[in-house]
Formats: C-alpha cells, sequence, structure tokens
C-alpha cells in the first residue's frame, strides 16, 4: 500500500484523473485519493510496479508528491478551515463578471461587429472573453497532452471552440468556454457542501483535555494522556477521551457520535466516548482508551477513508469515462470528413460544425463527477445519522439485501444480565449455589459472569479458587476449596455426562455441578432493547424478505426473544464456528444475487461479521474486533438504525442511476439531433453543462 499525499488539487475531478491513470497502470488494483486531505492511498503489486513508478506517475499528471506528514502535523492540516470553493468562487468572480459583460454586448451588436472589415471588431470582443473564461481549460489540455493524457473533457471542449472559431462561430465558442466555467464553480460549490458534511465531523476531534495531576489540572493534548489517567470534563467541553466516569452527574450531547438530538443522563460507572459534549454538570472520568484508540479516532478514521472501497458502478462510470473519449472524437472526426465526400452538396463547413457540437455534447464530466457525488453525499448523510459505511461499495451491498441476520445478546437486547431466579438441587440452598456460582465465576469477564458476581454482592477470595479453565462455547470449570465445579450450558453437562433435571428454561440458564454431582441452575434474563420490535418491522417496509437470528443461547431463551420481536425463525445453541456454517447456508440459499447482512457486537461475531455480504456492527458497545471487521458501524447501538441504513443505501443507489439514465438519454437525443443538423452549439451548452448540473444537484438530494 502506497500512502501519500498529493499537492496542487483542488476539486473531484482532479482526484479522479489521478485514480483513472494510477488504475490504469499495471500492477494496480485500487487507488483512492481524498479531496479534503490530498490523502492517496494505492493498492498495488510490488511485482508489477514500484512506489517510485506511482509518484512519478501523479507529478506527470501535474500534480506535487509530498512527503507524508507527522500524525500532529496532518491532524492540524486537515482541521483547518477549508476555504477552497468560497475562495475560488469569489477569486473567479470578477472575471466571470466581465466575460458575462463582453458576451452580453458580442450578442447585442453581433450583426455590426460581425460586418466590420475582416470581422476585427467581432474579435476584439469574442477572443477575449474567450481566453479569459476559457484559459484554465486551454491550459490543461496542452499540459496533458504533452504528458501524453489526451482524451479528456479538456481536450473535448478546447478542439470543439477552437473548431468553432475556425468555422467563424465566435459567440458558440465563447458561450460554450463561459457556461462550462460558471458550470465548474456550481460544481465546486456542490461538491464542497457535500464534503462540508464529512469536514463537519472532523472537526469534533477535542484538541484539549483537562489532566489531573498531584498539583492540580493541566491542560494538555489528548494525545500525551494515558489509559488510567484522570481527566476533569467541565460543563460545555467535549469529551476528550473515551473514558468511566468516577464523580459526577451531567447530561451529554452525543448527536456528533450517533445522530440522536436528546442529550443522554451520565452518572458514576458509566461510560463517556471522545467527541460527546458535556452540558451541566462536572464529570471526573477514568480513561480507558488511548487517543488513537478512541471512538472518535476511530470514527474518523472509519469516515475519512470511507470513499476509497468504490462502489461496482462508480468503477464502471470511471473506466467507461475512459474510454469513451477517444471514441467520441472518432466518431466526430468521422462526422466532419465523411458526409462531404459522399453526400451531394454536403459542405465541410456544415459538417465540422455538427461535428464540434457532439463534441460538446459528449463531454462525461457530468458523469464522472456526480456519480462518485452520489455515494460520497450518501457517506457524509448516514455518517450525520450516526451510521457509519466503510465505503461506497456497501451502499449497493444494502441496497441489495434481502435478508438480515441478527445476533441476539448486545444486539437485539441490552445485554445487560439480571439474576431472575435460583434453582438449588441435590442438598444445596439458594445462598450456597450463588456463592458458589459467584466463585466459578469469578476470573470470566462474560456479562452473565458478571451479573452473577453482582448478585452475590460480596467479596471473593482468590486464593480458593485454582485450576481456572474456560470451555469455548460451553462454560467454565475450576476448583473451588478442593471440589471441582463445572458451570455453563447443558452442552456442558452432556459432554461431561453429568444428569440433570429439564433442559428447555425460558431465559438464559447456567448449570452448576460440583465433583460431577448436579447442584442447581441460575435463570438470568436479558432485557429486550426498547427498538427491537421496531426494527424488524421497518425492515419489512424496505423490502427485507427474511429476518433470522443465530445466537449462542438456549433454544427456549432464543425462541423467547424469536418471538417477542417477529423474527421468521432462529438457529440456538451455536458455538463462533457454528455461526458462520450457519451464514454459510443461508448464502447458499440466497438467488438472483440477493444480499445477507449479519448484525453483530461481540468478538465471537468478528468471523460471521467478514462472511457475510455485509457486516454491521453495534459500535457504542461493540468489541474492538467486531467494528474493525464490520463494514457498517451503528454508533447508537440501536437495531433500528439497520433499516435507516438500508434505506440510505437504497436511495444513493436510486439517484446514482437517475443520473446515469437521465444524462445518457438527454446526450444521446441530442447527438442525434447535432447528427442530423436539429441541434445548434447552445443546444449542445446545455445537453452537456446543464445535464451536469442537474445530475449534480440531484446527487446533492441524498444528503437529506
Amino acid at each position: 500500500m502506497l500512502d501519500i499525499i498529493v499537492g496542487g488539487m483542488d476539486c473531484s475531478g482532479c482526484a479522479s484523473k489521478i485514480s483513472t491513470a494510477l488504475e490504469n497502470l499495471a500492477g494496480v488494483e485500487d487507488a483512492f485519493i481524498n479531496v479534503d486531505s490530498g490523502k492517496l492511498k494505492v493498492s498495488y503489486d510490488p511485482r508489477q510496479i514500484d512506489p517510485q513508478t506511482l509518484q512519478n506517475r501523479v507529478v506527470a499528471l501535474g500534480f506535487t508528491v509530498i512527503a507524508p506528514e507527522s500524525q500532529s502535523e496532518l491532524h492540524d492540516r486537515t482541521h483547518e478551515p477549508r476555504r477552497g470553493a468560497e475562495f475560488h468562487l469569489k477569486r473567479e468572480l470578477p472575471s466571470v463578471l466581465f466575460v458575462v459583460a463582453l458576451f452580453g454586448l458580442g450578442l447585442i451588436f453581433e450583426e455590426p461587429l460581425h460586418n466590420t472589415p475582416y470581422s476585427f471588431a467581432e474579435y476584439a470582443v469574442f477572443i477575449p472573453a474567450y481566453l479569459i473564461s476559457g484559459w484554465s481549460v486551454l491550459r490543461t489540455a496542452g499540459l496533458n497532452i504533452l504528458r501524453g493524457q489526451v482524451f479528456d473533457e479538456n481536450f473535448l471542449m478546447t478542439i470543439a471552440t477552437v473548431g468553432a472559431i475556425v468555422i467563424h462561430k465566435l459567440p458558440e465558442a465563447v458561450g460554450v468556454m463561459l457556461f462550462y466555467k460558471v458550470g465548474e464553480l456550481f460544481q465546486e460549490a456542490a461538491v464542497s457542501r457535500s464534503r462540508r458534511s464529512i469536514q463537519s465531523l472532523l472537526e469534533i476531534r477535542p484538541d484539549a483535555a483537562n489532566l489531573k495531576t498531584n498539583t492540580g489540572i493541566q491542560v494538555v493534548s489528548p494525545e500525551i494522556v494515558k489509559v488510567r489517567d484522570l481527566i476533569l470534563i467541565k460543563p460545555g467541553e467535549r469529551v476528550p477521551l473515551d473514558g468511566e466516569v468516577l464523580e459526577g452527574t451531567s447530561q451529554v450531547d452525543t448527536s456528533a457520535l450517533t445522530g440522536e438530538s436528546v442529550p443522554r443522563t451520565i452518572r458514576p460507572g458509566e461510560v463517556v466516548l471522545g467527541g460527546m459534549i458535556n452540558q451541566s454538570g462536572v464529570l471526573t472520568v477514568r480513561v480507558t482508551k488511548r487517543s488513537s484508540e478512541s471512538s472518535i479516532s476511530r470514527i474518523l478514521d472509519l469516515v475519512e477513508n470511507a470513499s476509497s472501497k468504490k462502489a461496482t458502478t462508480e468503477k464502471f462510470i470511471t473506466r467507461f469515462a475512459s474510454r469513451y473519449t477517444p471514441v467520441v472524437v472518432i466518431l466526430s472526426l468521422a462526422i466532419a470528413l465523411l458526409p462531404p465526400l459522399f453526400i451531394p452538396g454536403a459542405t465541410h463547413a456544415e459538417w465540422v460544425y455538427r461535428a464540434l457540437i457532439l463534441l460538446v455534447i459528449s463531454c462525461p464530466c457530468g458523469l464522472v463527477i456526480s456519480i462518485p457525488l452520489g455515494y460520497f453525499g450518501g457517506i457524509g448523510g448516514a455518517a450525520k445519522r450516526g451510521i457509519l459505511i466503510k465505503g461506497s461499495t456497501f451502499l449497493d451491498t444494502l441496497a441489495g439485501l434481502k435478508t438480515v441476520v441478527f445476533d441476539k445478546t448486545g444486539t437485539l437486547t441490552k445485554g445487560v444480565f439480571q439474576v431472575t431466579e435460583i434453582v438449588p438441587k441435590n442438598g444445596f440452598t439458594e445462598s450456597e449455589l450463588l456463592e458458589l456460582a459467584a466463585k466459578v465465576e469469578a476470573h470470566s469477564t462474560h456479562p452473565i459472569a458478571q451479573s452473577i458476581r453482582a448478585a452475590y454482592e460480596r467479596e471473593i477470595d482468590d486464593s480458593e479458587i485454582q485450576d481456572y479453565v474456560e470451555i469455548a462455547g460451553h462454560g467454565i470449570q475450576a476448583s473451588v476449596n478442593g471440589r471441582i465445579v463445572t458451570a455453563g450450558n447443558d452442552r456442558l453437562l452432556h459432554r461431561k455426562n453429568i444428569d440433570y433435571d429439564v433442559c428447555n428454561v425460558e431465559g438464559t440458564v447456567v448449570h452448576f455441578a460440583v465433583n460431577g454431582t448436579y447442584t442447581g441452575r441460575i435463570i438470568i434474563t436479558d432485557e429486550l432493547k426498547e427498538d427491537a420490535v421496531q426494527a424488524i418491522q421497518a425492515l419489512r417496509v424496505t423490502g427485507i424478505r427474511k429476518t433470522l437470528m443465530l445466537t449462542g443461547d438456549t433454544e427456549a431463551a432464543a425462541a423467547s426473544i424469536a418471538n417477542k420481536v417477529g423474527l421468521d425463525y432462529f438457529h440456538a445453541g451455536l458455538l463462533p464456528e457454528g455461526k458462520v456454517e450457519a451464514i454459510e447456508a443461508i448464502l447458499a440459499q440466497e438467488r438472483n444475487g440477493d444480499r445477507v447482512a449479519f448484525v453483530g457486537d461481540g468478538i465471537n461475531d468478528a468471523p460471521v461479521l467478514a462472511r457475510a455480504d455485509v457486516g454491521i456492527a453495534m459500535g457504542a458497545l461493540g468489541s474492538d474486533a467486531a467494528i474493525e471487521t464490520a463494514d457498517v458501524v451503528l454508533m447508537t447501538d440501536a437495531p433500528s438504525k439497520v433499516a435507516e441504513a438500508i434505506q440510505v443505501g437504497q436511495k444513493t443507489l436510486r439517484i446514482v442511476w437517475q443520473n446515469i439514465i437521465f444524462a445518457m438519454v438527454i446526450k444521446g437525443g441530442f447527438i442525434v439531433l447535432g447528427i442530423f443538423g436539429v441541434a445548434t452549439m447552445w443546444e449542445a451548452v446545455f445537453a452537456d453543462i446543464g445535464v451536469a448540473l442537474m445530475a449534480i444537484f440531484n446527487a446533492m438530494r441524498v444528503l437529506r
């Protein structure tokens, strides 16, 4: 992977040109450039091409290669206020207004100007207007030809307008360049608006933390704060790092992370995440993650690199444009040269004019810019709603989903367990069974173990516990005061050949045995998330045909949850590898390219998240492994966000295809009219710039 910074780039068209040029090189798998930060990432085969060749290619396109800065410098650079489009608009506006004045003057007095000797006055008015409005296009086309990059939109515009001047169609030549210039300014403004939806996220990274030291409070950079350090967060300040609240109660604004506008009440013992805003009380927080590992850093990294995984449609348009332009040039030459040779009465001037119209109409810049902009807007719009999508390719996948598979604990349920029933057997009392359970579960970090220890409410002497062994997917075995204690599910009891009285128990159940004799069970319940039922109903509305659940819990517990939320069916008692096998079976049943999503949150969900067509992870409470593996991250941990993510994908794909079909139909119609002499250069301007702007404005709808 080559990771560098490119200088001299001011629009998404430049980024598209760089990525297309690199992807056309042998050995390059994928090239992505972030317009906002200038970061270029290239995946390539080092056996076929070397980094220096890639950098030379970028330089040959007219850009500069900047050595990657340090993380802090890069942080400062990407968080400086961007004034690109606004500054460019103000800089270009005087010259555009001057050209408009000249152009208007030329149109009003076109006939007398044209009738001066040698049309001197006409040239004196229109040529300066042409050069001022079209200089950047002419210069870029010339430089690209010198670099061997002939066929692009600048080349098409140059040939078309120079040809129009040669056949004495000066107003048309200036009109094409002027409207192209105005269209470019609108394009940059539209791209800038879409970029700001992403850039606004980059501005939520806190720049300072109040570190509590032996000498008092010290204001420092969050990057130097260590895990377990204490920080103070005052009202109105943004939380700089993830941590656990030790002192204080407050309302916090989580909208930057989750998209939720309602403040959340935070109390001692609860977790706050970097990027939240403390609204009322003073909080003392013990840091649990370093700055580079915090939620806000993870979000920024995901968003910044989201567009690196291009959608199939986006890649197709890029390849299409690179092959389409040479075909258009050849067709235009044929139209200019062949008809006068074979059609009686046909003049070269007439058919050259028609060929020039074809060149203007056929410019692919509208599609090349509007399609990536649509995906970029989809990712930005989703991020504002607390849905992080790691690439435009996953927007397409979300739009094609027909089956959604859920994990249970922490996904459909809150993952907050409580002991609700203790059933002792074979001479044990409830208190004795609970004490034994708390001790054998003393070293486990599983939420079920934590709920049992919480119910016991007393200190545990670690010296009483020896030979502790976790049996993956089954339970625990340890020696407690010299007795061999087994704790786990019914699979573990079968494995140990321990007889017990009941199999199907509603809720999550942990069975216990001492020295091979069954001593009872503890039943633990997990509360359903408030929006779980609504989530399944919303999925039906989006067109999802099947909803399933895969869980390692018991058949009875799984059936209870599935019935409450309205799932189609479920598989219970699954180990992590069992979940992967189940998802593979589901994938094998899908037809006609229908896609399958898996929604989970735990470490054991990482393999199945990777195996599904699209993996969706719960971001607030989910494990790092699940979040890193997933393709989509839900920052609210709300299952109802799954339907919202699908809707964003569907809307984005719908808008992208609207733009493709609209542009192709309009351009195709005007090409036919131009060839038959019905369309003039003015209609050609609409078919190019007008269509491009309409497609771009349509793409902007996905942000809403």
